[in-house]
């Protein structure tokens, strides 16, 4: 996949392993396309060149997602353009009309506790995101750096980090 950064840091798999759980946690939630939210959680970060500022990552995300399509997933068009559009727009956008893409969003910034900033209710799009029980639960596993276990169990990737929830 031609992955540039260090499998386990910020922005690595530990990282979007914590995303998809904090996605389909969400999802139960807002009703957001699950298979959406799922699928921005792996490519949301995946072609990052670095650890920091890099604004052109979710673009190159999006654009992977369009190379894949029809290869390792498959979406309708109009599922596809709300991954594309979730991409696209996670650094930059603050908040979209759609609730898939607002969960999108929320489930990777719920992630943030990993570089030690404590998500803020404010800077978050679905109520369902801002409910305490949410935050402490995302923020918690974010901080200790929690690997789930199907990491290793089903994605069969051995990380260094050996947390799990």
């Amino acid at each position: 996949m031609d992955y540039r950064l260090p499998i386990d840091g910020d922005h690595g798999v530990a990282h979007w392993a914590r995303v998809l759980e904090n996605g389909l946690r969400l999802c139960e939630l807002t009703k957001a396309r699950v298979n959406v939210v799922s699928l921005f959680a792996l490519f949301h970060d995946a072609r990052r060149v670095n650890e920091c500022t890099d604004p052109d990552h979710g673009l190159r995300g999006a654009e992977l997602a369009a190379e894949l399509r029809g290869v390792a997933y498959e979406l309708s068009d109009e599922e596809f353009d709300l991954l594309y559009k979730a991409c696209e727009g996670n650094t930059h956008e603050r908040t979209h009309s759609d609730v898939t893409i607002q969960t999108c969003w929320d489930s990777d910034r719920l992630d943030l506790g990993r570089v030690g900033i404590t998500p803020h209710p404010d800077k978050l799009c679905t109520e369902a995101a801002k409910r305490k029980d949410v935050l402490q639960w995302a923020d918690g596993r974010a901080t200790f750096g929690i690997v789930p276990e199907f990491v290793r169990s089903d994605w069969v990737i051995e990380l260094p980090k050996q947390s799990v929830w």
